[in-house]
């Protein structure tokens, strides 16, 4: 089992940025998928963000890319999403998540929470307009 512990969330005006870190441990994130999911109130959990275990493949979903950079360090057993240009619709609990599904498996459904078993208790991030 891995345990993913997730901050740097707070407050930001918009345009601000943000960068959020998830620590690993209990063991390596290196054979796990990794990503970043949010949730606002009254909204159904969305897909942010993910990275492949060698760091090589990344994914992103539409309303963030181009302001939104996912990053990992399988030395320090660590992943990160750098936040900029945050907009007020930006503001949710974010979610580090893990999956330890098959390669095959795992790459067609990067944006799915299902294809996730190891979740963290999530960091809130508010952007003020």
């Amino acid at each position: 089992q891995v345990l993913l512990v997730e901050s740097g969330g707070g407050l930001v005006q918009a345009g601000g940025s943000l960068r959020l870190s998830c620590a690993a441990s209990g063991r390596t994130i290196s054979s796990y998928a990794m990503g970043w999911f949010r949730q606002a109130p009254g909204k159904e959990r969305e897909f942010v963000a993910a990275i492949s275990r060698n760091g090589i493949s990344t994914y992103y979903g539409d309303s963030v890319k181009g302001r939104f950079t996912i990053s990992r360090d399988n030395a320090k057993n660590t992943v990160s999403l750098q936040m900029n240009s945050l907009k007020p619709e930006d503001t949710a609990v974010y979610y580090c998540t893990g999956s330890s599904a098959p390669v095959t498996y795992a790459a067609s459904r990067m944006n799915t929470a299902g294809t996730y078993d190891h979740w963290g208790q999530g960091t809130q991030v508010t952007v003020s307009s």
